[in-house]
Order: C-alpha cells, then structure tokens, then sequence
C-alpha cells in the first residue's frame, strides 16, 4: 500500500509565540516597573538605615528591654545613687533613673491582687501614684527593704470615704532567708501583700544607692 505521505513536503514545525499585539503592552510596562525602581532608591544607591532602637539611657515612654537586658547591666559608677524609681506594674518592671537617664531595670513580684490601685488594708494590690522613700530598714524579715510614702493624703481620704483603712507598710524588699536560694524564680508568681519584691541582690544595690526622699512613680 502506497504511503500517502510520500512526496508530500515537509514544513517545520511552528514555535509558540505571543502575539505581535502584545509586545508593546510588554515593553510599556517594563519600563514603568524600571522608572518606580529608580524613582524610590535611595540617592548614592545607599540602602536605607533602619529604623533607631530606643535605648534605656535616651527611651523617654516605658522601656522596652527583655528579660536578658534587665539586671545586672554592666557595672555602675560607685558614687553613682538612684534619682527617680519608676515601677510598670503590668510589665513588673522597676526601673531605676540618675539625672534623667535610665540605668537599671529589676523585674519584680507585686502583690497577689496587682491589679488596680490600693484601696484599703488587705486587698493585697500594690498602690499606684506618686510617693517617695520614707525609711531605710536594714534587719527586715525580708533582706532589706526601702519604704514607700503610701498612703499620702489621696489614699487616705479615698480609705475614709468608703469607711475603710488605707493599710500601709508598702516597701521595695528582697527575699526571706528561707526563700532566698529561689532567686530570679520568685517573679514566676505576684506573691507580696502589696509590697514590691526583688532578689537579694537587687535589693542590696537599690538600697545602697537610693536615698531617703527618693521620688517613687507606681504606674498601671
């Protein structure tokens, strides 16, 4: 049987190509896509800096450190004393100022009840407001302690009109003898009847370099 084929001629076969229409739709947005490129590079061809972290030494909102930034810091000046603490009770996080800046943060426990202001005498919450340390006690139960101001005229009249104590003994301290091996694990939990509590440590070098009259801000 004869191959019908045969003596037919061959063509090549046809290569897929896009149609000549769309080749200058193509090219037009090419070099839309090249001018935007060029229209946002920086001068110089410099790459853009990012964005600067705020430090503790020049933050002036609450600090943003993690717990590997927080005590101990590197060493202090030895004359150096504490001018303001600053404690941010939702970030348990007491920070510690000299001339404006700065230059320790102590995480902390607070009392069972942390959150809200202190309203009377055993409701266990830690106060918020503005007070100063008012005593300095070197044979606490607790290691050391630093007393604070509360209650001031505020607290006490708030107390008064809802025919209650304002309660008191607020202090910065560190830990028992018998629970001073816990160390940093002590802030896995609020565990103080209002007071604000730091390891041994801390407290030590917040006591030897805060004095009486120190002004104390207790945020929420």
């Amino acid at each position: 049987m004869q191959n019908r084929s045969a003596g037919r001629p061959r063509y090549p076969k046809k290569r897929r190509t896009l149609p000549i229409l769309l080749l200058p739709g193509l090219l037009l947005l090419c070099s839309m896509i090249v001018l935007t490129v060029v229209r946002l590079a920086p001068a110089g061809g410099e790459r853009m800096p990012p964005a600067a972290k705020k430090t503790a030494a020049d933050a002036e909102g609450p600090i943003e450190l993690r717990d590997s930034e927080a005590y101990p810091q590197g060493a202090l000046p030895a004359a150096l004393r504490f001018d303001k603490l600053l404690l941010e009770k939702s970030s348990r996080r007491l920070t510690a100022f000299a001339h404006g800046k700065a230059v320790r943060v102590y995480l902390v426990a607070l009392g069972e009840n942390p959150v809200g202001h202190k309203e009377s005498e055993g409701d266990k919450r830690t106060p918020e407001g503005r007070y100063r340390i008012d005593d300095k006690n070197t044979r606490s139960a607790y290691h050391k302690n630093l007393g604070i101001s509360y209650p001031n005229a505020q607290d006490r009249a708030r107390a008064a009109a809802a025919g209650k104590k304002p309660g008191g003994n607020i202090k910065i301290h560190g830990l028992a003898p018998r629970f001073a091996h816990l160390g940093q694990a002590h802030r896995l939990t609020d565990w103080t009847f209002g007071c604000i509590a730091v390891t041994n440590p801390e407290i030590e070098e917040l006591f030897a370099r805060t004095e009486m009259g120190t002004p104390v801000e207790i945020i929420p």
